[in-house]
């Protein structure tokens, strides 16, 4: 039984989830839904019982020290919620039931069921799941985007793409399914990420993924560091690949493969849109941090990412995939391949235990340098976004 004590009655209420693991990429959507927590504060008023969906041998429990009392940590799902004002900042409020946890390792029907209890006690108006996915995008490009649904009537009326995929799945497939079959609105976002830096953090992943939702719900998000982190993870990988020419050619093709693929967007109405999207981020009462066109603010330059850990400076390592078993109508050139393994990948334990490199593992198909990696496909919906996250 669902008990909602101390819970104020919200406002125009949309759930914002995320979850570490299959459907999280360089940890891009769980960091995304963490910033949101983090910057406006959110109040945890609800936990699931870690003992009904983890196997603690997977996602072990953490010990640590409080006035010299040892405790413990249990891996689980949190919701908490914040009270934020609209974009134009004309004094309209809406709430955010902000859900933020780790994929169950078993009962997932029922988890769902319990994330949605929440929904219908809280009067939530609408889910929006954000994903994260391994594709041929380059590094040095915008991130691309996808917005997802089941939903036709939501699709046409929030400019999203219908669901197509048909493969393996995460937890986010099954929850926005569960939606479906509830009347609930559901929303995927997914961001796709390098395959060849996939390792976390990826902050340029987490602040396209923000500016996307921004946009979707209509308010405004406070980015605090996270638009100079992305430009500093941008310039640290610049240097690495630039000291290896195999990368940089590599990088090059995936470049050109994408600005084709993006040349017939230059319509005068898609101009016309990013234009007005520029010049809402460059609103003076913004403040600092606002991010741009690109997805980056101008800011203080630095060339390497900011180690949480130590407080140190360190620059990211481009990681490669894994070889996978070719499949029939594979690429059969070769790319530079990692050896390194990076969430959203298809050995980080997906429902199904593998996956196809353009499935929902994200894990993409490497083509060889010489131009042929198509990396508009890649981030494409059907291609497994839309619930494997793939």
């Amino acid at each position: 039984m669902i008990e909602l004590e101390g819970v104020p009655e919200l406002i125009d209420p949309v759930m914002v989830a995320a979850f570490e693991g299959w459907n999280d990429a360089g940890d891009a959507a769980s960091a995304a839904v963490a910033h949101l927590d983090r910057e406006w504060k959110g109040e945890v008023f609800a936990a699931l019982d870690a003992e009904d969906y983890y196997d603690f041998q997977v996602n072990r429990p953490t010990v640590f020290l409080e006035g010299g009392v040892r405790k413990i940590t249990w891996p689980t799902t949190r919701l908490s919620v914040v009270r934020v004002g609209d974009k134009n900042g004309k004094g309209r409020t809406r709430d955010l039931v902000l859900v933020r946890g780790i994929e169950p390792s078993m009962r997932w029907r029922s988890f769902c069921n319990e994330i949605l209890g929440f929904a219908h006690e809280l009067g939530v108006e609408m889910l929006v799941v954000l994903g994260s996915l391994l594709g041929d995008t380059p590094h040095t490009r915008p991130v691309p985007v996808s917005g997802v649904t089941s939903d036709a009537e939501l699709a046409g009326r929030l400019d999203l793409e219908e669901s197509r995929y048909e493969g393996p799945t995460g937890i986010v497939g099954i929850l926005q399914e569960a939606c479906t079959h509830a009347g609930v609105p559901a929303v995927s976002l997914w961001a796709a990420v390098p395959h060849y830096v996939s390792q976390p953090p990826n902050p340029k992943a987490s602040l396209a993924l923000l500016n996307r939702l921004e946009d979707l719900l209509d308010v405004r998000i406070p980015l605090g560091e996270l638009s100079e982190d992305a430009r500093a993870w941008q310039l640290g990988v610049d240097q690495l690949a630039a000291e290896d020419s195999e990368v940089a050619e590599y990088v090059q093709s995936l470049e050109e493969a994408r600005d084709t693929a993006d040349l017939p967007e230059a319509s005068g109405e898609a101009i016309a849109r990013e234009f007005e999207r520029y010049l809402r981020r460059r609103d003076p009462q913004a403040g600092p941090g606002v991010a741009t066109e690109g997805g980056l603010a101008e800011g203080r330059d630095s060339s390497y990412l900011r180690d949480s850990t130590s407080g140190r400076a360190r620059p990211p390592r481009p990681v490669s995939k894994e070889p996978r078993e070719p499949k029939p109508g594979d690429d059969t050139g070769t790319g530079p391949q990692d050896t390194g393994k990076g969430k959203g990948s298809a050995d980080t334990s997906g429902p199904s235990g593998g996956a196809d490199a353009s499935g929902p593992s994200g894990d993409a198909d490497t083509s060889d340098p010489s131009g042929n990696a198509d990396s508009a496909d890649s981030a494409r919906p059907e291609d497994g976004p839309e619930d494997a996250g793939s």
